[in-house]
């Protein structure tokens, strides 16, 4: 696979700096159901990569002692950790809304039996990864059955509320472009969804929310390989929009990944890129986090 660390250090994007903060991202591990060609985690069947107990136990504790409220759920698919809904109904006891970083077809991956049900009774909210409303798309980017195994999921989770206006069971969901290129509009595309899937498969959701792939890991590597990295870098660069910038969601939270090491985004723990990367090698969880 190839690096594109050194590509992206000789880039210059404009500084974002660090808010208040509100949300633990803690990824549970890289082991995914799915191998997808974006996924910037590299997630796969294959990977043993694991978040033990005593690191969850760890994230249990701070979340009662900063000024955190969110935590949010990823992986691989975070729910192919043996400790998922252990960490779930604990940090729900705290008062913490949860986020579940959801692809579907876990729903309905053998050994998953009630997990919908088990995330509508704690009320977490589901953001789900559906980065078309075709199923072309969906299988050429995911694998084949992966499109209407996202449909029932889909169509499961609405019979159990999420999505229904009044339920308080939040469904969105992201979607990606498939190659080099950037997402349209979000609220042109948010229509499209919701006719589709309405009028195809009775299904409601929230909200859409698109994002652009990062250049880094599987994709990158995938760039690199075809000769098309500068491209879409200058890409990145010219869509540049300054507006954006508050919006970005990694200004108020860390990134924990499955060892219980701390990052300033997702994106930097699959750089190997930690906080306090020029005075501390690593910094565990147990050692110190922002306030």
């Amino acid at each position: 696979m190839h690096a594109t660390l050194p590509l992206l250090i000789d880039t210059v994007f404009p500084p974002i700096r660090r808010r208040k903060l509100t949300t633990l991202q803690a990824n549970l591990g890289y082991k995914c159901n799915q191998s997808c060609l974006h996924c910037h985690v590299n997630a796969g069947p294959k990977r043993k990569e694991v978040m033990h107990k005593e690191t969850i136990n760890h994230i249990l504790e701070i979340l009662g002692h900063t000024s955190a409220t969110t935590l949010d759920l990823t992986g691989g698919a975070p729910e192919l950790n043996p400790q998922f809904r252990y960490l779930v109904s604990n940090a729900k006891q705290l008062g913490a809304h949860i986020i579940d970083r959801c692809n579907l077809t876990i729903l309905s991956e053998p050994g998953q039996e009630g997990l919908s049900e088990f995330l509508a009774q704690h009320q977490v909210e589901v953001v789900a990864s559906m980065p078309c409303y075709l199923k072309e798309n969906v299988n050429a980017q995911r694998g084949d059955g992966v499109f209407h195994r996202s449909i029932d999921g889909l169509q499961q989770l609405n019979t159990l509320g999420y999505g229904i206006e009044g339920s308080g069971l939040t469904l969105n969901l992201v979607y990606n472009p498939q190659g080099p290129s950037l997402p349209p509009l979000q609220s042109i595309l948010e229509q499209d969804y919701k006719k589709h899937l309405q009028d195809n498969y009775g299904i409601q959701f929230n909200q859409l929310l698109t994002i652009t792939n990062m250049p880094i890991q599987r994709f990158g590597s995938t760039l690199v390989s075809r000769g098309e990295f500068e491209d879409y870098m200058q890409l990145l660069k010219s869509s540049h929009d300054e507006g954006n910038i508050d919006a970005v969601m990694c200004r108020d939270l860390i990134s924990i990944d499955w060892q219980g090491y701390v990052y300033d985004c997702d994106f930097n723990q699959m750089l190997a890129l930690p906080m306090h990367m020029n005075s501390k090698p690593r910094t565990p969880i147990i050692v110190s986090l922002p306030s």
